[in-house]
């Protein structure tokens, strides 16, 4: 019951974490540069000036902080799974057999010397 609680944890998190890693490149690549614009490349401050430097947190921004969270807490719970069941075989095939004693094998004679 253990077992099965962890694996379907261990496949929960990951498909998440995926989905949040795909979302936050995603995010990352569609935000433009601080300095987008031609005032930009000259010191100036260009468009921006309404909401000082830094400006106004827009959508993709705070989309971005939301997945950069969700990516490390996915990070560090799939960490914590991971070395909490380490002893655990990731195939149930892999159990442990028990295991017989046999003794070896009576050693062969020697051939006689002619």
């Amino acid at each position: 019951m253990r077992y099965t609680y962890i694996v379907v944890l261990l496949i929960l998190l990951t498909i998440v974490h995926v989905i949040v890693c795909l979302f936050l490149i995603a995010v990352v690549l569609l935000q433009s540069g601080k300095a987008a614009d031609l005032a930009g490349a000259f010191g100036g401050m260009g468009s921006q000036t309404t909401f000082g430097p830094r400006g106004s947190a827009t959508l993709l921004s705070r989309a971005t902080t939301v997945s950069a969270i969700l990516f490390m807490f996915t990070s560090i719970s799939l960490s914590i799974v991971a070395t909490r069941n380490a002893g655990v075989a990731s195939l149930p095939d892999l159990k442990r057999r028990p295991v017989t004693n046999s003794a070896p094998g009576q050693p062969q004679p020697a051939p006689a010397k002619k």
